[in-house]
Formats: C-alpha cells, structure tokens, sequence
C-alpha cells in the first residue's frame, strides 16, 4: 500500500490543463450545436451510440465527450440507453455479420425522423477490415446512412464538428 502511495506522490497529476479561455475551437463548435438543438429539438439531442464491431477506439473518443473536460451535456447532447428515445444514431466499427441484425433492429427501432453518423474510418468504409466472410463492411452497406465522421479515431472535437455540419445539412 505505502509502494504504491509514493508512486502516486512521485508521479504527480498526469492530466491535460484545463483551457483558461473559453473560446476554444471545441466551445465554438458547442455552441453553435447549442443553437441548433434549441431550435430543432426543444433543447436536447438524444444521441444513441452503438457499436457494430469496432476496435473500441472510437469508443474511447465517444465517451470522452461526456468527461469534464469536453462535456457535451452542457450544450444540449444527451447519451440514452435506448434507440427508441433516441433522436441520432452514432455507429462505429465496421459491421461484422453477428451484429448485422441488430443494427437493422436498432435501427428500425428508432423513431422518425432519425439521423444517423457512421463514425471513424471503419465504419466509413470497412477499414482495414474490408467486406469478408465476416464483416459486411461500412456501416452504409446495412441501413442508410445521413454523414459520416472520418479519422482512426476521430478526435472529440471530430466528432463534435460531425455532429454539427449533420444538424446544419438537415436543419
């Protein structure tokens, strides 16, 4: 216990600084989401993501958009548990033939109108992956897709302007 308390004190805080003004490119970005959502979707975009068989990387990046560094609940996005309270789809990972069918059924789930954001490079185009035996390729291959956010992974802010320029081509 004491071996690993004087690594934590010998280490110290291995976080990124906190922006001291708020006019970031990211704060740009959410507020101008911000103004979008308010208008279009009396003030929250529900937002459900699912994984179609990603390496988690894009995962990762998704989910730091909801830490306190980013926080994008603060302009208007909301994560929910289910497609049917959900108002955007954002899908990662190429398709692999096991999660096929529930894609089709999340999707379908989904009430209209709905969006949906095929994210990173994989889900864009089947990556590295390809269309095999075991994977149908890009998300686009199985249910319609509204824009596509590209990168390996995309970064929040990425994923954060993907979200914009669809909420503006659909506004």
């Amino acid at each position: 216990m004491l071996k690993t308390l004087y690594k934590i004190f010998k280490t110290g805080i291995v976080t990124e600084p906190l922006p001291q003004n708020k006019t970031t490119a990211f704060e740009r970005l959410g507020d101008n989401c911000r103004k979008i959502i308010d208008a279009r979707f009396a003030g929250s975009l529900a937002i459900r993501q699912i994984d179609a068989g990603s390496c988690n990387g894009c995962e990762l990046e998704i989910h730091a958009l909801n830490n306190p560094f980013y926080d994008i609940e603060r302009f208007g996005v909301h994560f929910v548990a289910s497609p049917r309270h959900a108002d955007l789809l954002l899908v990662t990972g190429p398709v692999s033939r096991h999660m096929e069918s529930a894609l089709i059924t999340t999707y379908n789930a989904t009430p209209d109108p709905k969006l949906v954001l095929a994210v990173g490079d994989c889900g864009a185009c089947g990556g590295e992956f390809g269309c095999s035996y075991a994977c149908a390729g890009a998300i686009a291959n199985v249910i319609p897709v509204d824009g596509i956010i590209t990168g390996c992974p995309p970064t929040p802010i990425n994923l954060l302007q993907g979200i914009l320029e669809l909420l503006e081509q659909k506004n």
